[in-house]
């Protein structure tokens, strides 16, 4: 047992998640917990471990009769261009502090930077959940969507504003082709185009296989395709009733087809069919077009808070591209002919964490 924090209070330890009974005990605390991601699951972290090569320090809290009272999945980001961080969660937009009293949070906190120091990260980065006291918070900069999602194709269709509604009715009239798999290979050659236009370094298709292995039936991809041509495409993953299409992206192609609108019309009757009773459109920086996308489909912004604490007062690591620091290097990004960016970005996109 690895203590990182040994307090009068709350005690906290580094899990080990390849002890099954171990796993299990955390998969209990996480379902019975209303603020749980998927980004919470032991999963997750193994899956950026293997994918992506960054390790995992998950972080439990105990009361004094050993029951627990929290958690913090933490991935440790080294990367010799964006710097050294401890992060909760790696390649997530959520995974913070989950806790069941200020206590809890307090303890892990104070244990995320312990282990911080053990490991040399000048930076921790909590994305949501509980908010450590004396810790830089930064809001104003993202915002999440999430709404209950529709259980038939008629309600799903009616709950999409009469705008965008429009969109996915034509989409409707292009006859274009769905199919829902775990094949990663048109998913992959769809999202590595659709950033490369953004202008940003493409993830491993390793990250994409090992999510895939490690949340099993809880993820899998929805693709449209024209004439066996990958339009749009996305993986989702699935947790507690709730959907989380989180690596989606179009072709040039997709625009003209509303292949993108037809994607996530498709994935709404997929997961009601699933069972699902919420769709989670993930997060979008505020004023950009991913933001207005998804009002447009009437999910309601709200606003997100993510809180950091550097060593020695050092400023924190910077890695959204649209900064306008990166600006020239985006641009040339864009520039790239899609075989080179494929083949330069994972080792780049590994270290964005």
């Amino acid at each position: 047992m690895n203590v990182v924090s040994p307090v009068a209070g709350p005690a906290v330890r580094t899990a080990d998640l390849r002890d099954q009974g171990e796993r299990k005990r955390i998969e209990s605390f996480i379902d019975g917990h209303a603020e749980a991601e998927p980004f919470h699951r032991p999963q997750w972290s193994l899956a950026v471990e293997r994918g992506c090569g960054q390790r995992s320090h998950y972080l439990l809290v105990e009361d004094r009769s050993g029951i627990l009272s929290g958690l913090l999945p933490l991935t440790e980001v080294r990367s010799a261009l964006f710097g050294t961080a401890l992060v909760s969660t790696g390649f997530g937009v959520g995974g913070g502090i989950l806790a069941l009293d200020d206590a809890s949070g307090e303890a892990l906190a104070e244990g995320a930077r312990t282990q911080a120091r053990r490991l040399q990260c000048p930076t921790v980065e909590l994305r949501g959940g509980y908010l450590p006291a004396g810790w830089s918070r930064r809001e104003g900069v993202y915002a999440s969507f999430s709404r209950d999602l529709a259980q038939d194709d008629e309600e799903i269709l009616l709950s999409i504003p009469r705008k965008q509604r429009a969109e996915v009715r034509r989409a409707l009239g292009f006859e274009l082709d769905v199919s829902v798999g775990r094949e990663t290979r048109d998913h992959y050659r769809v999202y590595s185009e659709s950033v490369h236009n953004l202008g940003t370094p493409v993830f491993p298709r390793a990250l994409f296989e090992a999510m895939l292995e490690a949340f099993g039936d809880d993820a899998d991809i929805l693709t449209i395709s024209r004439d066996g041509r990958p339009l749009s495409s996305v993986l989702s993953l699935f947790s507690k009733g709730t959907v989380y299409p989180y690596w989606g992206g179009g072709t040039g192609e997709a625009r003209a087809s509303r292949a993108n609108e037809l994607m996530y019309y498709e994935l709404m009757r997929h997961a009601a069919r699933r069972g699902c009773t919420r769709f989670d459109f993930g997060r979008s920086k505020l004023g950009t077009g991913a933001f207005a996308f998804k009002k447009n489909w009437g999910f309601e912004p709200r606003p997100l808070v993510y809180a950091t604490r550097t060593a020695d007062g050092a400023p924190p690591r910077e890695i959204n591209p649209l900064d306008p620091k990166y600006r020239l290097q985006v641009a040339a990004w864009k520039k790239l002919p899609l075989w080179l960016a494929n083949r330069l970005g994972p080792p780049i996109a590994r270290g964005l964490g």
